[in-house]
């Protein structure tokens, strides 16, 4: 048998379906830090971002048996983590979230990639700021904008993640991007520090 680190995706992925024991863990290190920038930036909250890395794993594991192959694996797994994010953000509206619990599934425990690849800005005030005002962004705008603006996607992978139009995307965008300006133009014009006078007489007398 091959090494899996050696099988491209779909040939995991299909090994996966067909009982390989290994072959979805080596999805999970090839992609998990792909992913977990999605969920941080989409959610914000590491802990939130977490359990949604986990369910959309989850999703993966138990539903590789449905993908037919007419995208990209790396493609249908940030499908998954993006609706991950989605039901957790609907969710957190209505009730407390509650915690998946599978002991079963080993390799996707919740040590093997919590905090993966953190995001480098998340505890600074900028960031917050930015997580802040992406929360108040319908949904379809704020995806849009993770991925094409803060994750560099090209429109047309984001739309084929989003499963919309490319031109819908760029619609969505655009509209965030308006409506996101006015809430973080602080952040591009910080106000001048003030001209304070030394206590010590080191001022300029005139």
């Amino acid at each position: 048998m091959d090494a899996v680190q050696e099988l491209p995706d779909k040939e995991l992925l299909s090994r996966h379906a067909q009982g390989d024991d290994q072959a979805f863990g080596e999805l999970v290190r090839r992609h998990r830090e792909r992913m977990w920038a999605v969920a941080i930036r989409v959610l914000g909250d590491p802990e939130e971002a977490s359990d949604a890395l986990q369910d959309a794993f989850l999703s993966a594991f138990r539903g590789a048996h449905r993908f037919r192959g007419e995208a990209q694996v790396s493609t249908w797994l940030h499908r998954i983590v993006v609706n991950a994010c989605h039901d957790r953000m609907r969710r957190k509206m209505v009730r407390p979230a509650i915690p998946t619990d599978d002991a079963n599934l080993d390799v996707l425990s919740n040590e093997r990639y919590k905090g993966t690849s953190p995001d480098p800005t998340s505890r600074t005030d900028a960031a917050l700021d930015v997580h802040a005002a992406l929360e108040r962004l319908p949904t379809e705008q704020r995806l849009a904008l993770v991925l094409v603006d803060m994750l560099g996607y090209r429109v047309d992978e984001a739309a084929e993640i989003l499963e919309v139009a490319a031109g819908t995307v760029k619609s969505r965008c655009a509209r965030g991007r308006a409506r996101l300006l006015p809430l973080l133009v602080h952040l591009r014009n910080p106000e001048p520090p003030q001209d304070v006078t030394s206590p010590r007489g080191g001022g300029r007398k005139s």
